[in-house]
C-alpha cells in the first residue's frame, strides 16, 4: 500500500504545479505593446512586448528578432538588435543593445534623452528608436480598466 501512495506522490511532482500553469498562462498573450506614431499620429502599427522583446531589423546573420521592425519606412536607421523591453521586479525596464542611432526616452516638459542605462518605462511613455517614435501601453491595464468599469 505505500508503493501505490509513493506512486501517486512521484505523479503528482511531474505533473505542473497550478504556479507554473498561471505563469504559463499569464505569458500567453502580448502584456504591452508598442504604438508607432508617424508625423505626431498614432498609426495602426501595433507590436506586442510578452514580458521580454528584443527589438530591432531581421537579419540571417544575427538571428530571429522578438520585434522586427524592418517592414517600416524608419527601419534603416534601426539596429539590427537596437533595445530590449523587459518586465522584472514588478517594473518595465528598456535597454539600448549599443544601437548606432540611439534608443531615447521622452522626459514629460523636456525633451527625448538618449539612454545609456537600464530605464524605467510606463504606460503612455513615448519611446524612440533612431528616428522611430512609439508609444509604450501596459495591455494588461487595459483589461483591469474594463473589469473595473464592469464591477461599477
Amino acid at each position: 500500500m505505500n508503493d501505490d501512495i509513493r506512486i501517486e506522490d512521484e505523479e503528482e511532482l511531474e505533473a505542473p504545479s497550478a504556479e507554473e500553469t498561471d505563469a504559463e498562462e499569464t505569458h500567453a498573450g502580448p502584456v504591452a505593446e508598442l504604438h508607432l506614431i508617424r508625423s505626431g499620429v498614432v498609426t495602426g502599427d501595433t507590436f506586442p512586448i510578452n514580458g521580454r522583446a528584443v527589438i530591432g531589423r531581421f537579419d540571417p546573420e544575427m538571428g530571429p528578432i522578438d520585434v522586427d521592425l524592418a517592414p517600416l519606412a524608419e527601419a534603416v536607421y534601426i539596429s539590427r538588435k537596437h533595445a530590449v523591453i523587459e518586465f522584472a521586479e514588478g517594473a518595465w525596464t528598456i535597454t539600448d543593445l549599443g544601437s548606432s542611432n540611439g534608443t531615447f526616452v521622452l522626459v514629460p516638459g523636456e525633451d527625448f534623452q538618449r539612454i545609456e542605462t537600464p530605464t524605467e518605462i510606463g504606460d503612455g511613455d513615448q519611446l524612440s528608436l533612431g528616428n522611430a517614435r512609439f508609444t509604450f501601453h501596459l495591455a494588461e491595464e487595459e483589461d483591469e480598466e474594463t473589469e473595473d468599469e464592469d464591477d461599477v
